[in-house]
């Protein structure tokens, strides 16, 4: 038997190393959380991007998704609780030329941000915003929040939530949105092409990754650990570009009803800029 001895290969660059900041890492999150899957589908984009990362900045507010600009090597704000909007609104009317994207949760951008998130879309401010959707306030201990499904457990609601959670993408385009799209943290190449997609459309983008919580989330609610969490995206999540209305409600209790993912609005518009008079005049 012939011996084979083995190799150390030490590899001095990895394609990624320029977009992250690898004195911060290991990061904070979570094993099995889907933040990191997001936060390098966002960092592939802006590397591919036709924008130099010198001229990217990522602004967050406050949650475990909030920490991301904070791994990522470009100029990064971590705001206030809900504010992320007002400040990358203030960022890209003083600097257009830079491209501005906002990183942050459903409790920062839809509880305490709800009307930023509103105002800023109407506006169609030339912005993206994804936002980690993991159904409940992960970083505080599990309570329900605005897109926690009826009938999920949370510490908030031990006997299951009596409320409907928003239904992201519609508010975005009820609001005004240009960009509206939703996958998963499983789903990363259409969410790298969907990030990208949005850096190309003027206007206010947005963009829901469904993602792991196994702590806060998976745990009382009986979905277990965050691969499992994944199998469930792979079996029951169903691609749909032309979906609208209810048929984008969550509901995790209904195995037969799918999780419906897709671009599902791609319509460009003026942006919003100071001293600029409104379309048509």
């Amino acid at each position: 038997m012939t011996k084979i001895a083995a190799r150390e290969t030490v590899v001095e660059h990895h394609r990624m190393d320029e977009a992250f900041r690898s004195d911060r890492f290991p990061h904070v999150w979570c094993p099995g959380c889907g933040i990191g899957a997001a936060m390098h589908a966002l960092a592939s984009a802006m590397k591919e991007s036709d924008v130099p990362l010198d001229r990217h900045v990522s602004v967050s507010g406050i949650g475990c998704s909030s920490r991301v600009p904070g791994y990522l090597n470009v100029d990064s704000y971590h705001t206030t609780h809900g504010r992320s909007l007002p400040f990358a609104t203030g960022l890209v009317l003083t600097r257009p030329d830079l491209m501005v994207t906002v990183f942050s949760g459903d409790g920062d951008l839809f509880a305490i941000g709800g009307n930023h998130f509103i105002h800023a879309a109407r506006r169609n401010v030339d912005l993206t915003v994804i936002c980690i959707n993991n159904f409940n306030y992960g970083m505080t201990g599990g309570q329900a929040g605005p897109t926690t499904p009826y009938g999920a457990k949370a510490t908030t609601a031990p006997r299951g939530h009596f409320e409907r959670g928003l239904v992201l993408p519609e508010l975005a385009r009820a609001a005004g949105a240009v960009f509206v799209s939703r996958w998963t943290t499983l789903h990363v190449r259409q969410l790298q092409q969907a990030i990208w997609r949005a850096f190309r459309t003027e206007g206010f983008a947005f963009i829901e990754v469904l993602a792991p919580c196994p702590v806060g989330f998976g745990r009382p609610n009986d979905v277990g650990e965050g691969s499992e969490e994944m199998e469930l995206y792979r079996d029951r999540c169903a691609v749909d570009n032309a979906a609208s209305g209810a048929a984008l409600e969550i509901d995790l209790r209904n195995t037969a009803r799918p999780i419906v993912l897709g671009d599902f609005l791609e319509a460009p518009r003026t942006a919003f800029r100071p001293g600029h008079a409104p379309e048509g005049e």
